[in-house]
């Protein structure tokens, strides 16, 4: 019951958050407060909300809106898929090998720092103007926090469970696979929220700062919207970045935590 009644509030907190927000724009859109240029600014909400309507089910400059999100949608797939599929392989690998650990180890903690945006020249002068560039950045964007967060589990287990493992005959991959990765997944979850929203705002940036005509996304759109002065549309595509931000999380990301580390005992 209690449960049930910390989260209806939480419910209603939220909601309650979003009226506030929409109250405070609507009151500045109507006073018009930077002027001339408030409707560029603050547009109406009634504005927004028929941009929205209109980008959901009509044609947006030319190509449907649905066509700029399954673009976006696939190289963000391709990338988490890289990245993901890579940071396990090489985790893997520095678990197996401790000379592997100490260099990858120094190679996470450089290239976590180093903002994918600011390879953009180097990427593009190695592959040119093409989808391959904002795959290899979503990439760069997954692998260093999801392989930093997978590392701090895998030093996080109990040496306990190593040792019950070895004794049972695990050693190498088997190892890995057996103990490892089943004990560090809080850790993996946490680290594929992380990975995924780096990636979703990697993604946007990239597309906004070079729009690739021949795969047109979300970025690109919001960029075509920008320069054509229908910031209306703009705040609407910003809206739909967060509902598809919302839905990820809620929709794929709460449910794996909740079948998983929660029922495990693992987290709250």
């Amino acid at each position: 019951m209690n449960r049930s009644k910390e989260r209806l509030h939480s419910i209603l907190s939220q909601i309650l958050f979003v009226v506030l927000v929409g109250a405070c724009w609507e009151t500045v859109a109507k006073l018009k407060v930077f002027g001339t240029k408030s409707d560029l600014i603050f547009p109406p909400l009634e504005a927004i909300g028929r941009a929205f309507v209109t980008n959901i089910f009509n044609l947006g400059a030319g190509t449907s809106f649905w066509v700029y999100i399954y673009n976006s949608m696939r190289l963000l797939l391709i990338g988490l898929v890289i990245g993901i599929g890579l940071s396990f392989v090489f985790t893997g690998l520095s678990m197996i090998s401790r000379t592997f650990y100490y260099i990858y180890n120094l190679v996470v903690s450089i290239f976590d720092l180093l903002p994918g945006v600011a390879l953009l020249p180097v990427v593009i002068i190695i592959f040119g103007i093409k989808p391959a560039v904002i795959v290899f950045l979503i990439a760069h964007s997954v692998i260093w926090p999801m392989s930093r967060n997978i590392l701090d589990g895998f030093l996080a287990v109990p040496v306990i469970y190593v040792e019950a493992g070895k004794n049972i005959g695990l050693k190498g991959v088997r190892l890995l696979t057996g103990v490892y990765i089943p004990a560090t997944a809080s850790y993996v979850i946490s680290g594929l929220k992380v990975s995924w929203a780096r990636a979703w705002r990697g993604l946007i940036s990239a597309e906004m700062i070079f729009g690739i005509a021949a795969s047109p996304g979300i970025g690109f759109y919001i960029n075509q919207m920008r320069t054509n002065l229908k910031n209306a549309e703009m705040y609407a595509t910003l809206i739909v970045i967060v509902l598809i931000g919302v839905i990820v999380q809620y929709g794929i990301f709460a449910p794996i935590e909740k079948y998983t580390v929660k029922r495990w005992g693992m987290s709250k």
